[in-house]
């Protein structure tokens, strides 16, 4: 749904506030769909088309891979409430990342291996300006060398990478940099604040092929998560 552009009948999920100036590489599934429709019609939908794709671009980096169940079909109507209530935000802590998470079936071991997704891509200046500026639980380097593309006022959508270590390789950085208080995200160093995840973010530091198998079962699990198929959906 999340493809959908608005229209007279509904408020899509793209200008949502997690979405809007985040989201992107929209004009990438449409040209897989346009090759994928030319060599066979009506079969193949954009939802599997993404969830194949979030797993080779994984495999890509150098990241795990893992079986893909297909047959999904494509919604054909979006919410944009339901992406701004159900996306967890960035400044949320661990008691409601558990929750937002349990809300969909997923437990905490799915959240934070699910949340190693952050060992690639970047985060806008807006997301994490207060952690940077305002927490005590962050290394200050790391804070002022963030800094220096986030000015405490403007630049919104200046980008840093959410793993400073290895931007573009999906390995088990992530975990290191929250063990080390380099979390770009709030969210993202709540998983290594004192509470009762700490173990598993130290685990994944340790056995990056842990977390490889960890990461794949929860990506296959969430892409389970209520799909359309039989004859619902198109």
């Amino acid at each position: 749904s999340i493809l959908l552009d608005d229209n007279s009948t509904f408020t899509g999920e793209k200008t949502a506030l997690p979405n809007a100036n985040s989201v992107r590489g929209f004009d990438v599934i449409d040209t897989i769909k346009t090759q994928v429709e030319a060599a066979c019609s009506g079969v193949v939908s954009c939802a599997d088309i993404l969830a194949i794709v979030a797993r080779d671009s994984v495999v890509q980096l150098g990241g795990p891979t893992w079986t893909v169940l297909l047959g999904r079909r494509d919604s054909a109507t979006a919410s944009l409430s339901a992406a701004n209530n159900n996306i967890p935000s960035p400044a949320s802590n661990l008691s409601a990342l558990i929750s937002s998470f349990t809300a969909h079936g997923l437990s905490t071991k799915d959240l934070v291996a699910l949340s190693g997704g952050h060992t690639i891509g970047q985060a806008r200046c807006t997301t994490f300006r207060a952690r940077i500026y305002n927490e005590s639980n962050i290394d200050t380097s790391f804070a002022t060398s963030v800094k220096s593309s986030c000015p405490s006022a403007g630049g919104d959508n200046t980008l840093s990478p959410l793993d400073l270590a290895t931007p573009t390789t999906f390995d088990n950085k992530y975990y290191t940099d929250l063990g080390n208080r380099k979390g770009l995200l709030h969210s993202d160093q709540q998983l290594f604040s004192g509470g009762s995840t700490n173990s598993q973010v130290t685990t994944y530091s340790a056995n990056q092929n842990t977390f490889f198998t960890d990461f794949a079962a929860a990506m296959v699990k969430m892409g389970n998560i209520s799909p359309l198929t039989g004859t619902s959906g198109q």
